[in-house]
């Protein structure tokens, strides 16, 4: 990195939120323009400047600022000029004068260890020194912080975050614990916090140091979507990372469970390692969704088999077996789960069911993970439909942007029936915060396919309570008369069956393009998505109705790679599109994005209708277009839905990511009119049955699969796929023996 120092002549343009700036400071005889997040800076002050020469499109040669630092004046006319320069509100040229005046070289030292004795200057008084110390805190503070956090590798952007997070107190709250930085700051991981503290003097061994790490890696395991880690996998990365020795290791583990941060449990020959999150989440699910489930509701008094006939001759279909038993048990069970892939007719049993409660004056409730998936549903019902989020009323506290849900056990979903569809994508915690809100007597409907992904957060939830066999499942295998037609039905079910599909039949919606090399492969994703398909089929939209999905990120045909030729060929660069850069992507107007983790307090306002919708919450998957880009401003706009408008600081674009080609796994609760898959060979635990077959149910008019066939044959045969670490199968099925043992005992007793 090369380094600059100069005096800032001129700021052209800076963001008070996230702290992007454009300045020109001048360097010797040279006036150079700075770009880059350098908050709190203002014309005059004498600034060192870290980072490289870039050549922007429009505006020429810039000097991209990486770290910075404040070179704070040591003569009185230098001092003079920097309290005079604005930076401090309350003190303006005439005041500066009088300050350095009185105090001398000392002048800074009493800004910061003794503002009071200010008072000691004719026209300052209590009211003025309030002001100055508050600017001034806020200023000195943000400085510290940059100087402090920019020697360990963190960046200013991130400086940012963690003033605002944080506070006036980030140093000494990151001094007494740097570890914080991990749980609430994005972008920072434990090396970055640990070298902090190596820094500060904590040593290797330290119970601080090693105490953190555990909860550090519990965390890292349970974001991949388990709820524990087993203790010896926990030891053995542990002594890798951290560099202790396992005795330590057991010795702070021990220690932690202690103190109550974390929780350790034995069952069975497993010793599992919780965070205390996901241990109380488990046992929370286990109770009440057995409470639920022994829980007698209200009795329904109709004829159920004649209503069952009714909806048939009024929809012209006839109900196979399965299907009839899950309409007749969502009726006579308080907890039902109907498990079915494609095909199999679920939506047509939620529409009978939902007639039924109607009939007997029921209210119906339905939600769904996602809000593509919650459309869906309301498409198909005819009938409101929300996300759980929105279901539970989720909020947001103003003090500390904790989040919270109004509906709970304080404050119960007021309904009888709760219908939640796309089941597989739930995780422990949201499951915990659903049954939290529904109250005894309401019957619960969950249905989902238990052959998709598990869900992206900790847990397995739908397998495990569908394994647990203590609650009434119905599995739908027979694939409806009209479904039949459809290759990409019955070719998801012959997928997941362990056979070959059939390929290529003429005049169907299932085809195999053939391609050995890479770079024919990826050459061929571009081409279909861009000309082939869409000549094909006039109504697709190449942005709109055609995806991509690959296995991976990383590679040739990861996505990172997939959307910049994309975005080569659909949004090509052009004098009337704005672009942003952002680390190593381009955003362009009409580029087509993707959220990429929960933001709960990201505001939205609704673009189309005569009354304007306000509301809060973008999340993990949801699908949009960049609208806008405004330089000035330094935001983007993206319109999410086709009607949801959301202003992007650019402090908040690393939750963002181009959309054209996404991975199999952030295409769950999605449904697309085409899907192209790339077929080629990775990593076996990846390259399995299951990420195939969630990857066509996401069609629902044509698959397209390219690449090698022998990749295809070998997902087909590979049934092996990540295990999920989580005992809440485990704790239903011993309540349930339990609750046995007992009855047995009691009557032999009698």
């Amino acid at each position: 990195m090369q380094e600059l120092q100069g005096v800032v002549e001129d700021i052209i343009f800076q963001n008070k939120d996230n702290g992007y700036t454009v300045a020109k400071i001048k360097e010797k005889e040279d006036t150079i323009t700075i770009v880059g997040c350098i908050p709190y800076i203002i014309e005059g002050q004498n600034l060192e400047v870290s980072g490289e020469w870039v050549v922007h499109p429009e505006f020429g040669h810039q000097f991209k600022v990486k770290l910075f630092k404040e070179i704070i004046p040591d003569t009185l006319v230098g001092i003079e000029k920097y309290l005079s320069s604005g930076i401090i509100s309350g003190i303006g040229p005439v005041t500066a004068k009088k300050i350095v005046e009185k105090f001398g070289k000392d002048t800074l030292h009493i800004l910061d260890n003794n503002i009071e004795r200010l008072k000691e200057i004719e026209g300052i008084g209590s009211k003025k020194i309030s002001l100055i110390e508050k600017s001034y805190c806020k200023q000195y503070e943000i400085r510290n912080i940059m100087i402090f956090m920019q020697t360990y590798g963190v960046t200013p952007n991130q400086c940012v975050k963690i003033y605002k997070k944080l506070g006036v107190n980030s140093i000494n709250i990151v001094k007494e614990n740097p570890y914080i930085l991990t749980e609430e700051i994005s972008g920072i991981g434990f090396k970055i916090a640990d070298k902090i503290a190596r820094g500060l003097g904590i040593e290797k061994d330290s119970p601080f140091r090693v105490q953190s790490g555990i909860k550090y890696l519990i965390n890292k395991f349970c974001s991949r979507g388990n709820t524990y880690v087993p203790i010896d996998v926990l030891i053995r990365n542990g002594m890798s990372i951290l560099g202790v020795s396992q005795k330590e290791l057991e010795k702070n583990i021990y220690e932690s469970s202690l103190n109550g941060k974390i929780k350790v449990e034995k069952y069975g020959d497993k010793i599992c390692v919780f965070s205390m999150t996901y241990y109380y989440c488990e046992l929370s699910v286990t109770k009440k969704i057995l409470t639920l489930a022994f829980n007698k509701c209200k009795d329904i008094d109709l004829n159920i088999y004649e209503e069952i006939k009714n909806f048939e001759k009024a929809n012209n279909i006839k109900f196979a077996f399965s299907q009839k038993e899950a309409i007749k048990g969502s009726v006579e069970n308080s907890v039902e789960i109907i498990t079915g892939g494609p095909g199999t007719g679920k939506t047509t049993i939620i529409n009978c069911m939902i007639q039924l409660f109607e009939k007997s004056n029921l209210k119906v409730l339905m939600a769904a993970p996602t809000g593509r998936a919650a459309k869906r549903m309301s498409e198909a019902t005819k009938r409101e439909a929300k996300t759980i989020h929105r279901l539970l009323e989720i909020g947001v506290e103003s003090d500390d942007e904790a989040l919270f849900f109004s509906r709970g056990e304080e404050s119960p979903l007021q309904c009888d029936v709760v219908i939640i569809d796309e089941a597989s994508m739930i995780d422990i915690v949201m499951m915990n915060n659903l049954l939290k809100a529904i109250s005894l007597k309401t019957r619960l409907i969950i249905v989902g396919d238990s052959e998709q992904l598990p869900s992206v957060g900790p847990g397995n939830v739908l397998r495990d309570l569908i394994d647990s066999r203590c609650i009434k499942v119905v599995r739908l295998k027979e694939i409806f008369r009209q479904s039949r037609e459809s290759m990409i039905i019955v070719n998801a079910h012959k997928i997941n069956l362990g056979e070959m599909p059939i390929l290529n039949k003429k005049l169907k919606d299932f085809y195999f393009i053939k391609a050995l090399e890479f770079s024919n492969i990826l050459n061929l994703l571009v081409e279909l998505a861009n000309k082939r398909l869409p000549a094909f089929n006039g109504h697709w939209d190449k942005m709109k109705h055609i995806q991509i999905l690959s296995p991976m990120r990383k590679g040739i045909l990861g996505v990172s790679n997939l959307n910049r030729k994309l975005q080569e060929a659909l949004n090509p660069k052009s004098n009337n599109k704005k672009e942003k850069y952002f680390r190593d992507m381009i955003f362009r107007v009409g580029d087509k994005v993707m959220q990429i983790k929960n933001n709960y307090t990201l505001k939205w306002t609704v673009i189309s209708g005569e009354k304007e919708e306000k509301g809060m919450g973008i999340f993990n998957g949801d699908f949009g277009y960049i609208e806008d880009i405004d330089e000035e401003k330094d935001t983007v706009t993206v319109i999410f839905d086709e009607e949801k408008r959301v202003v992007y600081d650019s402090i908040c674009l690393d939750e963002l990511d181009l959309a054209y080609g996404i991975t199999i796994h952030k295409s769950q609760g999605s449904e697309f009119p085409v899907i192209i898959v790339p077929m080629f060979m990775g990593p076996v635990l990846l390259m399995n049955r299951n990420l195939l077959y969630t990857a066509i149910t996401r069609a629902k008019e044509m698959v397209v699969l390219v690449g090698d066939l022998r990749a295809l044959t070998f997902m087909i045969s590979n049934n092996k796929s990540f295990e999920r670490y989580s005992l809440l199968k485990y704790r239903i099925m011993d309540i349930m023996e339990s609750e046995v043992d007992v009855t047995l005992e009691q009557n032999e007793f009698r």
